[in-house]
C-alpha cells in the first residue's frame, strides 16, 4: 500500500485525486450534518409509508394513515355549508323586516347580499353600488320605486319593465316631442334644471313653469319632487339618471330612455333576493 499524502501548508491527508498539479484535501463532512442528512432520508421513508406519496398510473399510494387534503377540505366546506344552511333556513322563513330586525341574521344576510351583488348586479350599478350613466346609485336616498325594505324586494324580485315577469315595475314617460314644440320644450328643461342650478336663461325657465304643471306635474308633482309609486324621479334633488344640463334633458323630454331591470327571483331564488334587500338597504339611503 503507497503512503498516505499529506498536504504541506494545512497538514490535512489528501484523497489521491489530483488535477494539474491540484490535490484534493480529505475534509470529510461534520458528523452532525451528516447524522442529520440520514436522518431525512429516514423521515421522507416513513413519510412515504405514512402519508400519500408516490404518483401511480391513475392515481397515488394511499398511506397508511389514509389522509387526503381534498377529503379534509371538503369536510371542512360540508361544516361551513351546515352553519349557513340555519341561517339560510331562518332567511327563508322570516320577512325582510324580521330579518333586519335580528342582528346575527341581518349581519349574515348583509355578507350573503353582498357577495351575490358581485356577481349578479356589480355590472350594471358598480362593484360599489355607486351607479353610472343610465343606472342608479344604490348609497344615496333617491329612490325611483321606493326605499323601504317592501319596496327594494319587490323591485329586486321582479324587475323593472322586465316582460318575462308579469309582476314587474312598469311606467314609461312620454316622448313629448309630438306634443311640445321646440321652445316649449327648451323652456321646460331651463326650468327643471333651475330647481337645482342657475338656467341658461331666466325667462326661459319661468315659462318652463307652466309648460311643466300642464305636463309634468301629473307624474312628477307640482313642487318636481316626483312619485316613488309611478316611478317618476324627483328633479329637484340634484341626482341625474340620464345626465345633466338642459341638453341632456332636451333629448330626454323629446325622447325618453327607459332602462329594463331583470327580474331577480326566478334566477337566485327568495332567499337571495332577501339577502340582497337588506345589503342594499343597508347601504345608507334605505328608507
Amino acid at each position: 500500500m503507497s503512503e498516505k499524502h499529506i498536504d504541506e501548508i494545512s497538514g490535512v491527508e489528501t484523497t489521491g485525486h489530483e488535477w494539474d498539479g491540484i490535490r484534493e484535501l480529505n475534509n470529510p463532512m461534520p458528523r452532525w450534518w451528516v447524522w442529520t442528512f440520514y436522518a431525512t432520508i429516514l423521515w421522507a421513508i416513513g413519510y412515504a409509508i405514512a402519508y400519500p406519496a408516490i404518483p401511480m398510473i391513475t392515481s397515488a399510494t394511499k398511506g397508511y394513515f389514509g389522509f387526503s387534503s381534498r377529503a379534509e377540505l371538503q369536510q371542512d366546506l360540508d361544516l361551513a355549508k351546515a352553519s349557513q344552511m340555519k341561517f339560510q333556513d331562518m332567511i327563508a322563513a322570516k320577512t325582510v323586516q324580521e330579518i333586519d330586525a335580528d342582528p346575527a341574521l341581518r349581519e349574515f344576510a348583509i355578507a350573503g347580499g353582498a357577495s351575490a351583488f358581485k356577481v349578479n348586479c356589480a355590472p350594471c350599478h358598480g362593484s360599489g353600488a355607486s351607479g353610472g350613466p343610465g343606472f342608479p346609485n344604490l348609497n344615496d336616498d333617491d329612490w325611483l320605486w321606493g326605499g323601504d325594505l317592501d319596496s327594494i324586494q319587490t323591485t329586486i324580485a321582479h324587475g323593472i319593465r322586465f316582460d318575462s315577469d308579469a309582476d314587474t315595475h312598469v311606467s314609461e314617460m312620454p316622448a313629448f316631442a309630438d306634443m311640445l314644440d321646440k321652445d316649449q320644450t327648451r323652456q321646460v328643461a331651463a326650468y327643471v334644471w333651475s330647481l337645482t342650478n342657475k338656467p341658461s336663461d331666466e325667462a326661459l325657465a319661468e315659462a318652463g313653469k307652466q309648460v311643466f304643471l300642464d305636463n309634468c306635474a301629473a307624474c312628477h308633482g307640482e313642487d318636481a319632487k316626483g312619485k316613488p309609486e309611478m316611478g317618476a324621479p324627483d328633479l329637484a334633488d340634484a341626482i341625474w339618471l340620464k345626465g345633466r344640463g338642459e341638453d341632456a334633458i332636451i333629448r330626454q323630454v323629446t325622447a325618453p330612455k327607459h332602462g329594463v331591470m331583470p327580474a331577480w327571483s326566478a334566477r337566485l331564488g327568495d332567499t337571495t333576493v332577501k339577502e340582497l334587500t337588506v345589503f342594499v338597504h343597508a347601504l345608507g339611503g334605505g328608507q
